[in-house]
């Protein structure tokens, strides 16, 4: 008989992902197990006993999904003894290039690609995004870029970022878009030049003169 996923963690950790995506019954079945460290096997009828961790991920407020009755209160306080808040994305655009990397060779492996990266304009671009959909979108991104990208480098073209037509940097020169971008990083770190080198990927004497380049000035 077939071992379920919870009989696999058995002795170790159980991770869930998007736990939020659970439907009733299945939070039923894991407050369950949790609380009685036991479960019964489909199809089976002695009672196994089992003991793991926990650790969940979700994108949607839960304590919101409990209010509104979609998620169980009790299996809410069950999981929720130890958080770990993660900003999203456009917070911490420092992570974006590393992320960008990493998925695009963990794609060209899959594909069998070699591949040398990103050139400029397509990592300012993708610095420079908001990521709505956070690290997902950011994902599926790199993955169709790779699909379409007839060579070894990952042009500005070859990225399908859903908001270009509304963006207001649309069209505009490449000088316009890193203008607008450094600019909004000053703003979110309140003009603290180290942290937002560090975001840009740069160091701070370069920071200064894109600073005076462009004539930025803090508000």
């Amino acid at each position: 008989m077939q071992k379920g996923k919870i009989e696999l963690a058995n002795g170790g950790s159980l991770f869930l992902d998007d736990v939020g995506s659970l439907d009733l019954k299945s939070q039923a079945e894991l407050l369950r197990a949790m609380e009685l460290k036991q479960i019964t096997r489909l199809g089976g009828t002695e009672p196994l006993h089992v003991s793991f961790r926990v650790l969940c991920a979700s994108q949607e407020d839960l304590d919101l999904a409990v209010r509104e009755e979609r998620f169980r209160e009790e299996l809410f306080y069950r999981l929720t003894v130890f958080e770990i808040p993660l900003p999203p994305l456009r917070a911490r655009r420092g992570d974006v290039a590393k992320l960008s990397h990493f998925f695009l060779g963990k794609y060209a492996r899959a594909m069998n690609r070699k591949m040398h990266g990103f050139s400029p304009e397509a990592m300012l671009a993708l610095k420079a995004y908001d990521w709505p959909g956070n690290v997902r979108e950011l994902q599926n991104v790199i993955e169709r870029a790779l699909v379409v990208a007839p060579g070894q480098l990952i042009e500005r073209e070859h990225l399908i970022l859903h908001k270009d037509l509304a963006s207001p940097s649309a069209g505009k020169r490449l000088e316009d878009v890193e203008r607008q971008h450094i600019e909004s990083i000053l703003r979110e770190t309140g003009w603290n030049i180290s942290r937002s080198a560090t975001i840009l990927d740069i160091d701070r004497v370069t920071l200064y003169h894109k600073i005076e380049r462009y004539s930025l000035r803090r508000d």
